[in-house]
C-alpha cells in the first residue's frame, strides 16, 4: 500500500534528534578555513559552528535528525555517520518515484500525451502537466534540506554520504561543508520543455548543493557523484536524454565569499553554475568565488560557467573525458575568470581548442596552464585563450583581467597536480 508522505514540519516533530555529544577541542568539526584559504577567507572568515557550545554538537545517521540537526542559526557541528538517504518516509523507510506520484501521474502517461508527434511544438498543459508538477512538489517537500548560519557539517569516518538530497545553503552565512559524499539527488519528475534549444530537452530540479544569496561558504573534501544514475545511462525520449539530474554545484543570486577546495566532481553533464541570469544585475560585486585543487572528472560541461563574479581557478584537475564532453570553463556575462596553473587530461579525442567556451564574455585572465594526453606523458603549457579563438573565431575572447587575486594560500606549479585525484574528495581528511 502506498505510504502517506507527511509535511516538513510534521517531518520534524516526528524526529527525534540524536543527543548532543561532546567534541574535542582539535576535532575536525571546529576546524576553520585558514587565512588567506581564497574568496571564503575574505570578509569575517568562514569559521561555521567551530564555536559551537558542546549541546550543539551532533552525531546524525537519519534524514530527520538531520534535517532537525542542521535548522537554525546558532553555531553548531553536525557530523554525519554512514549513509543518510532523503528519499525516506518518517520512520525510515525507502520512497521510490511511484510513492511520490499523485493525480494519476504515470511517466508512461506523460510520454503518451505530450510526444511532439501527438501534442505538437507547444509547451505541455492539462491536468497530466499538473499531475506532474504536483507530483515533483511531493519530491521536494521530502528532499530538499536547509542549513542554518554557522553550521559545520562533516563526515564522521570515510563513509558519511547523503544521496537523494538537495541541500539548500539559503539565505545565510559562515557554512562550512566537509568530508561528505554528495550523490544522486535525482528528479522523479523531470518536465519536457520543447522550446529549450532547437529540438527540445528534458529539465529537472535539484542541484545537490545550491548556495544562494549567502556569505562566507567553505565546501571542502567532498565527492559528488550520480550514484547508481549516470547521465550517460539515461534513456531518451522525444530524441532528447532524459535528465533526472540538475547540477552539482550551483552558486548563484549574488552569493559571495566562497572557497571551493579538494573535491572531486564526478561525471556530471550541467555541473558547476556561478550565476543563474545575465539580468540579475544584483550579482554585480558578489558571486567571489575560489576553486583549487579540485578534481574536475568526466564533465560535460560548468566546470564552472561564471556570470559577473571574480572567479579564482588554480591548480585544478581535470580530466577531459567521455561522450558528454562539451567544454570545461564558461565565460559568461561580466564574467572575471583568472584560470592559473590548471592541468587538463585530454583524452577519447577532445583538444584544447574545447576547454573554453564563451557565453557572453569578453576576457580570460591566468598562466601557466597545461595538457598532457591519457594522464601520462609530457605535461606542455597551453595558451587557453589563444586555443579557443583559434577553434571558435566567430566569437573571440581577450586576455585582460581587471583584477588580480591575492587570496591563495600557494600556487603550485602544474606538474605538482600530477595524481591529483587520488587526494580529493571525501575520506582524505
Amino acid at each position: 500500500m502506498r505510504r502517506r508522505l507527511t509535511s516538513v514540519l510534521a517531518l520534524a516533530l516526528a524526529a527525534a534528534l540524536t543527543a548532543p555529544v561532546p567534541a574535542a577541542a582539535d576535532d575536525l568539526g571546529r576546524r576553520v578555513l585558514p587565512e588567506g584559504d581564497g574568496w571564503g577567507s575574505a570578509g569575517d572568515g568562514t569559521t561555521g559552528g567551530a564555536a559551537a557550545a558542546d549541546e550543539n554538537v551532533f552525531r546524525v545517521s537519519t534524514a530527520a535528525g538531520f534535517r532537525e540537526a542542521i535548522a537554525g542559526d546558532e553555531p553548531k557541528i553536525v557530523y554525519v555517520e554512514g549513509l543518510i538517504d532523503a528519499n525516506t518516509a518518517p520512520d525510515g523507510s525507502p520512497l521510490d518515484c511511484e510513492d511520490y506520484a499523485v493525480g494519476g501521474y504515470t511517466l508512461e502517461a506523460y510520454l503518451a500525451a505530450y510526444d511532439p508527434r501527438v501534442w505538437g511544438w507547444e509547451d505541455p498543459s492539462g491536468p497530466l502537466e499538473e499531475a506532474r508538477e504536483a507530483s515533483q512538489n511531493a519530491q521536494a517537500e521530502n528532499v530538499r534540506y536547509r542549513v542554518g548560519s554557522n553550521t559545520t557539517i562533516v563526515g564522521a569516518g570515510d563513509g558519511a554520504e547523503l544521496t537523494g538530497m538537495s541541500l539548500l545553503v539559503h539565505d545565510v552565512e559562515n557554512v562550512i561543508l566537509r568530508n561528505l559524499t554528495f550523490s544522486d539527488a535525482h528528479d522523479c519528475f523531470p518536465g519536457w520543455d520543447p522550446g529549450d534549444g532547437e529540438s527540445g530537452n528534458w529539465n529537472s530540479e535539484y542541484d545537490q548543493i545550491e548556495v544562494s544569496g549567502s556569505t562566507n561558504v567553505w565546501i571542502d573534501h567532498n565527492t559528488f557523484d550520480d550514484g547508481d544514475r549516470p547521465g550517460a545511462g539515461q534513456p531518451e525520449y522525444f530524441g532528447r536524454r532524459y535528465e533526472v539530474h540538475d547540477g552539482l554545484l550551483d552558486i548563484v543570486r549574488a552569493s559571495d565569499l566562497v572557497t571551493v577546495s579538494w573535491n572531486h566532481f564526478d561525471g556530471r553533464d550541467k555541473a558547476l553554475l556561478l550565476g543563474n541570469s545575465d539580468g540579475r544585475t544584483t550579482d554585480r560585486g558578489r558571486l567571489r568565488v575560489t576553486w583549487h585543487h579540485n578534481h574536475f572528472d568526466g564533465l560535460g560541461q560548468r566546470a564552472p560557467r561564471v556570470r559577473y563574479g571574480q572567479v579564482h581557478v588554480y591548480n585544478n584537475l581535470y580530466t577531459v573525458s567521455g561522450d558528454l564532453y562539451q567544454y570545461s570553463l564558461g565565460a559568461g556575462f561580466e564574467s572575471q575568470l583568472y584560470v592559473e596553473n590548471n592541468l587538463f587530461d585530454l583524452r577519447d579525442g577532445h583538444t584544447a581548442g574545447a576547454l573554453l567556451y564563451n557565453w557572453g564574455g569578453t576576457d580570460v585572465g591566468g598562466t601557466g596552464n597545461a595538457v598532457m594526453t591519457d594522464g601520462r606523458g609530457r605535461i606542455t603549457r597551453v595558451d587557453l585563450v589563444a586555443e579557443h579563438n583559434a577553434a571558435h573565431p566567430e566569437t573571440p575572447l581577450g586576455t585582460g583581467s581587471a583584477w588580480t587575486p591575492r587570496l591563495d594560500t600557494g600556487v603550485q606549479p602544474v606538474h605538482a597536480l600530477r595524481g591529483l585525484e587520488r587526494k580529493t574528495g571525501a575520506g582524505l581528511l
